[in-house]
């Protein structure tokens, strides 16, 4: 029978890639044949698994709960983890239907997933009370349940990049164990599909993941055990990776770079990004809702200087929305802001500042690699042509949730997995997407819906640049680099990172 749905710091963690031994956990006595701990900078927001849209918890909740699937930046294809293969309507480009891969059990229980669960995880994704993914599922209107494998989403419009905005995006969880719990369910049955299973969540310090030994494809040699650990300072990240206490740690900064690749027992990788980097500039707020003010930042920052000094080469100047290897990417973008101070003077003096203007400049602390030195260096560039910038440095946990309201004005942030930037763009840039910008261009919106309903490559790509070349010129993000993703890793472990900084416990073996 078809059914359907219509939308409206604990030193606990110190431990070796090895570990054998019984390890006490929430007062219940586990078994770790081999545990492996990841150093990340992000918060973990709590048990809710829709109620944050950072790139970190989609990729702990993609393989706790599960996810349809994900783009693998090593093969640059997507791929399946809960669908097994999908298809786009060959009548009706608004039909996409996802086919299941079976024998699919729950942790803890071992029900079978079911097309009824994708059906309830994107109902919960919209009206969750919690849920800050939102965005990401807007161009479904409908989910239908085929059968116990087969399920099909039905866009209100035809949504060529469906995908990006979907896959490890859509969480998926439990219908039976939401109408058993209601709103406690995650505390009472953090019980998913994926690889790994919740075990322990302490916000702000850790989250402990364990493997789920009867997931397919899941194999003896990944970690039995698998932590993610906050350390957001970058010294005590790399420390505590090269005395054996994390075996894999993200976001080495430049400064620290050669000291982990001295280490004999520590292998460094270099993995190109598809996070960019920007400055946003809420045109809902004064000066910003100034054009020529925002185009004054353009001009006013030196970003090569930067790169060199701040980030010793190790990133790539932005000029445009995305840059070489994300889907789009065309060097034609325009117009780019090449550093000149007295340009940005004579704009800013244009626009009805000729005795420079007071703003407040926001970045939150180790969150990027270098966010505070590199805006650092940002401030006294914008002072230098006539801004009188007042610095703010504040917790990453408080600073974002005030971004996702659209309460900060000009602040510098990063937006993750950016493979093709359809999502993305919309995200930020798009009419009533989310608040965080607050921009609104009508033209911007026609040629984003456009640009998503077509399946023609080269005609989508065309749309794209036309849209790159509108928020260039009206400029309410000013895109400064892309940041090289330096990863460290124990020599205990094999492992590839990706762009995209997803790291499954399916891809780490313990050696």
């Amino acid at each position: 029978m078809k059914t359907r749905h219509f939308f409206a710091s604990g030193r606990l963690l110190a431990a070796t890639a090895a570990l054998a031994g019984a390890v006490t956990l929430g007062g219940a006595a586990a078994v770790a044949r081999s545990q492996v701990t990841v150093a990340v900078v992000n918060d973990f927001a709590g048990w809710n698994p829709y109620a944050d849209s950072t790139s970190q918890m989609y990729m702990i909740w993609c393989q706790t709960y599960g996810c349809l699937g994900t783009f693998d930046t090593r093969s640059g294809e997507y791929k399946g983890l809960l669908a097994e293969r999908w298809e786009i309507g060959k009548d009706n480009p608004n039909e996409w239907t996802f086919y299941l891969k079976k024998g699919i059990k729950r942790q803890g229980d071992g029900k079978e997933l079911t097309a009824e669960d994708v059906v309830h995880s994107l109902w919960r994704n919209k009206n969750d009370p919690r849920s800050a993914q939102k965005q990401n599922t807007r161009p479904v209107k409908e989910a239908v349940a085929l059968d116990k494998y087969t399920v099909k989403f039905v866009t209100s419009q035809p949504t060529a990049p469906l995908l990006s905005f979907l896959f490890d995006r859509l969480i998926i969880t439990g219908k039976d164990l939401y109408e058993k719990h209601g709103q406690d369910v995650d505390r009472k049955a953090p019980l998913g599909y994926g690889p790994y299973q919740v075990k322990d969540i302490v916000v702000g310090q850790r989250m402990v993941l364990e493997k789920h030994a009867d997931w397919p494809g899941i194999e003896a040699g990944n970690p039995d055990r698998l932590i993610f650990r906050r350390i957001k300072e970058d010294e005590a990240r790399v420390t505590g990776l090269l005395n054996g206490e994390v075996q894999i740690a993200l976001h080495i900064p430049p400064h620290l770079v050669d000291r982990v690749r001295g280490a004999s027992n520590i292998d460094l990788k270099n993995v190109p990004s598809v996070e960019v980097m920007f400055l946003a500039m809420n045109p809902n707020f004064k000066p910003w809702d100034n054009k020529l003010v925002r185009q004054a930042v353009g001009y006013a920052i030196d970003r090569e200087a930067i790169v060199k000094a701040i980030f010793r080469g190790g990133a790539d100047v932005l000029h445009g929305p995305i840059g070489s290897g994300q889907y789009g990417y065309d060097p034609s973008v325009a117009p780019k802001y090449n550093y000149d101070p007295e340009k940005a003077k004579a704009l800013l003096k244009q626009a009805g500042y000729p005795d420079g203007v007071e703003i407040d400049f926001y970045t939150a602390t180790n969150r990027y690699v270098n966010d505070r030195q590199s805006s650092q260096a940002i401030v006294p560039m914008l002072e230098a042509a006539g801004f009188k910038v007042k610095f703010h440095t504040p917790e990453y946990s408080t600073h974002w949730p005030i971004v996702r309201k659209g309460k900060r004005p000009f602040y510098y942030q990063g937006r993750g997995s950016v493979v093709d930037p359809s999502a993305a763009i919309a995200q930020y840039f798009e009419t009533g997407a989310t608040p965080r910008i607050g921009y609104s261009n009508p033209e911007l919106d026609k040629i984003l819906k456009a640009e998503r309903q077509e399946f023609d490559e080269a005609k989508r790509k065309a749309l794209l640049l036309k849209a790159f070349n509108i928020i260039q010129e009206d400029l309410p993000a000013f895109f400064l680099w892309r940041i090289h993703n330096y990863v460290g890793m124990s020599k205990t472990v094999a492992f590839e990172p990706m762009s995209t900084e997803r790291i499954f416990g399916f891809d780490i073996v313990v050696k």
